[in-house]
């Protein structure tokens, strides 16, 4: 079957980030399912799967008094590592890029990146509430932008820098109207974002010289970047939990002990590592605008979930100011996609 060969960002969950690779699309995809169009069903699968990925985080790190939030990471980027070998083993995923010193050189420094990227969004996303967290999750893109004007020379249209402002300020309203509010959480979602725009500008950066030293001569698929990353990233994250005094009292933690944590802990790992086979059947589906668009619009139930599920306090200034944010976030995904 012939296919196409496509570069798209990818969105996932805090142990897949968005990841620009080369996917491969089927000209010709199944169109139904049971008798529901597949792109439906995809569609439902990845908003489905990404929207459980923050609300277990959002579980394991709030409601069971768990403060080892890199211990939670390295144990889903742990289990991320060994999904994708069972996958490779198993046929279901193509050979990935195997371990050689020039790869892993070139790769390791953005690794370090997405490690402090994925640790800050821990600690915001345990003292901050998911609504505001999405809010403010969004300001990720002026970062990028304004690094894609002064780095890379490109240039936007006055709606997305429109868009971007109202992102802006229904971000600061937002935070002034939040009865949650603490400067230790908007602190690291700010840092949150600069990493996710630095990530997200090097891995471009580097994506342009992998080809140099893969064994084939070709970008990697998403599969090889997301065992690339999750294996390059465990020790990082072991030096992470060194700095924030996590070995001390870890084993001490009463989480662990409780079946619950030890189910939504897997789960969520499960479930993020499943977000990387829902994206690409969701694209081989759809475009890559919709694409985009789905996974913006895809805030608006999270935050919904997650205030009702949390009983998380709130007011109408502050729910209006996340209901403009997330609005303004969908329209700056459609303006940028044009």
């Amino acid at each position: 079957m012939a296919t196409n060969m496509m570069v798209l960002p990818m969105k996932s969950g805090p142990a897949y980030s968005q990841l620009p690779t080369t996917i491969v699309v089927n000209d010709a995809p199944p169109r139904e399912i049971l008798g529901i169009p597949a792109a439906i069903v995809a569609g439902v699968f990845y908003c489905s799967a990404s929207a459980s990925m923050v609300l277990l985080n959002k579980h394991a790190l709030a409601s069971f008094n768990f403060t080892a939030p890199n211990a939670l990471l390295l144990f889903q980027c742990t289990l991320a590592v060994v999904l994708v070998k069972l996958c490779e083993a198993a046929g279901w995923v193509r050979p990935l890029q195997p371990l050689n010193r020039r790869l892993v050189t070139l790769w390791f420094p953005v690794t370090c990146i997405f490690v402090m990227m994925l640790g800050s969004g821990f600690y915001a996303l345990q003292l901050m509430g998911i609504g505001m967290f999405s809010v403010w999750k969004q300001l990720a893109n002026l970062t990028t932008a304004l690094g894609d004007v002064f780095i890379f020379r490109r240039s936007y249209t006055w709606p997305v820098w429109t868009c971007m402002a109202f992102m802006i300020v229904s971000a600061l309203v937002g935070a002034s109207t939040d009865v949650r509010f603490t400067w230790a959480g908007y602190n690291w979602q700010v840092v949150n974002c600069l990493l996710t725009s630095a990530y997200a500008l090097c891995l471009r950066n580097v994506m342009d010289k992998v080809p140099q030293h893969t064994t084939d001569g070709q970008k990697m698929d998403e599969f090889s970047m997301v065992y690339y990353n999750n294996l390059l990233s465990i020790p990082p994250i072991m030096v992470l939990m060194a700095v924030f005094g996590e070995y001390d009292g870890l084993m001490r933690q009463p989480a662990l002990a409780m079946p619950a944590f030890q189910m939504v802990a897997v789960l969520g790992g499960l479930i993020g590592f499943a977000i990387s086979f829902s994206s690409l059947w969701f694209l081989s589906q759809t475009t890559a605008t919709i694409y985009s668009l789905i996974g913006s619009l895809n805030k608006f139930p999270i935050a919904t979930v997650g205030i009702l599920l949390f009983k998380e306090p709130t007011n109408a200034k502050n729910l209006a100011s996340i209901i403009i944010g997330l609005g303004a976030g969908v329209a700056f995904t459609q303006y940028k996609s044009k």
